[in-house]
This record gives structure tokens, C-alpha cells and sequence, in this order.
């Protein structure tokens, strides 16, 4: 079974994606005539120039059509048009792409729906690797090894509570950024000498800027202006 899915958002990245690699190739090609115009060079150097610019650069490489051509005082010419034809299926393909399954008893949107809990499930994987740092595993004891996996697993957990939180307060789902905007607010530990020579220890938070206070207001979080100490 073949789905045909369609994404707005994929569409605008693509175009987007597209037209960028048409400007580099496009700047590309006119360095590279500037280059012949200016000293005599064979047709081979100038051909691998441009292949090497169509390599780096080929999202829209069978847009162009290039030459090398040249003149009479051995100068390379370099020409190009674009192939019309190749803009107009790459407009008409952005943003689509194939679902393919051999379960033929599920309806489109349960496949749909199986398909993006892959995605949620790679992404899963990327957060464990990458903002949890699951591995490397520094231990090798088979229990300790266990335990630090069970505590990134609880990590995640709370990371998905907090792409929760973000949906229910109109900030996405990614906890990412939340985390960058919050993790400036810092837990001080304020020391008071006395005249009897005792200290007074005191645990306060910094409060937060302007920007933290509405996004832990979004958050429905709330942040005590103390915590206590214990032995």
C-alpha cells in the first residue's frame, strides 16, 4: 500500500532549500566565468570546476545545464540556462512524499499515525544521545550501568512532561529553548557572619529577568524565594 502525504511546512523548507542552492550554484558559475575570462585554462579544469559546484550543491543541480565552450585566444566560456521543466516538477513534488506499508487492513490516518510515532520515537533517541547524555556509559558494573540508564529515562520523562507543559501554555513542544531561557536562573548560597562567630546560611534563587517570569507564568511554575537546608 502507497500513501501520498503532503506537508505545508516540508513544502516551505524545501522551496526554501531549493532556491538557496540555486543562488550558490548561480554565484558559483560566475566566479568561475570571471576566473576564465581573465587567463586561458582547458575546457577539463574548467568542466571539473563546475562539476565539483554541482556536487556540493545538489538539491538544484539538474536545474542547470552547463557548457564549456572555447574561444579563439583559448579562453573558456561558460554557459548555462535552466531547465524550466525541472523547476515545475520540483514545485509540484515539494512537500510530498510516499508512505509505503504491507498492512492493508489499517485506514490511511492509523498508518499516518504509526508513521509519526516512528519519528516521535527517533527523536526519543536523539534527546537520549544528545541533551541527556545517556552515553558514553563511564561505568561497568552491570548495576551501576542499569542505574544510569533508569535515571535518563526518568530525565526524559520529565523532559516530556515539559513539551506538556509548553503545548498546554501556547509554547510549543520543544522543551529545548525553554530549557536555554531558565537554566540562567541560579541557586546562591548567602553566608552571614555574626559577632558571635556563627554563620548564618541562607539558600536563596536569583530572580528571574522579565522573559522568565512569563514563560514560568505560561508554565503555571511558580518559584520560591528560598529553600531550606538540611543536615
Amino acid at each position: 500500500m502507497f500513501i501520498l502525504c503532503r506537508s505545508a511546512e516540508r513544502q516551505a523548507k524545501e522551496q526554501a532549500m531549493h532556491e538557496r542552492f540555486e543562488k550558490r550554484i548561480e554565484e558559483g558559475l560566475l566566479k568561475i566565468a570571471a576566473s576564465g575570462s581573465k587567463r586561458r585554462q582547458q575546457s577539463g579544469a574548467v568542466e571539473r570546476r563546475v562539476g565539483r559546484l554541482l556536487e556540493r550543491n545538489s538539491r538544484a543541480a539538474r536545474l542547470f545545464e552547463v557548457r564549456v565552450e572555447v574561444d579563439a585566444q583559448g579562453f573558456p566560456q561558460l554557459r548555462w540556462t535552466k531547465v524550466e521543466s525541472w523547476r515545475e516538477w520540483a514545485r509540484r513534488s515539494e512537500g510530498c512524499y510516499l508512505l509505503r506499508s504491507n498492512v492493508i487492513d489499517w485506514t490511511p490516518e492509523e498508518l499516518w499515525r504509526a508513521y509519526v510515532q516512528l519519528t516521535e520515537a527517533e527523536a526519543a533517541f536523539r534527546v537520549h544521545k544528545s541533551d541527556l547524555q545517556i552515553r558514553p556509559v563511564w561505568h561497568h558494573r552491570e548495576h551501576r550501568v542499569g542505574a544510569h540508564i533508569l535515571v535518563c529515562f526518568l530525565a526524559y520523562v520529565l523532559w516530556k512532561t515539559l513539551a506538556a507543559s509548553c503545548r498546554q501554555g501556547g509554547l510549543g513542544d520543544e522543551p529545548r529553548q525553554i530549557f536555554e531561557e531558565l537554566c540562567e536562573i541560579s541557586l546562591v548560597d548567602v553566608v552571614l557572619p555574626t559577632r558571635q562567630g556563627v554563620e548564618v546560611r541562607k539558600r536563596c534563587i536569583s530572580q528571574p529577568t522579565e522573559h522568565q517570569r512569563i514563560l514560568l507564568q505560561r508554565l503555571g511554575m511558580r518559584l520560591p524565594m528560598a529553600l531550606e537546608q538540611t543536615q
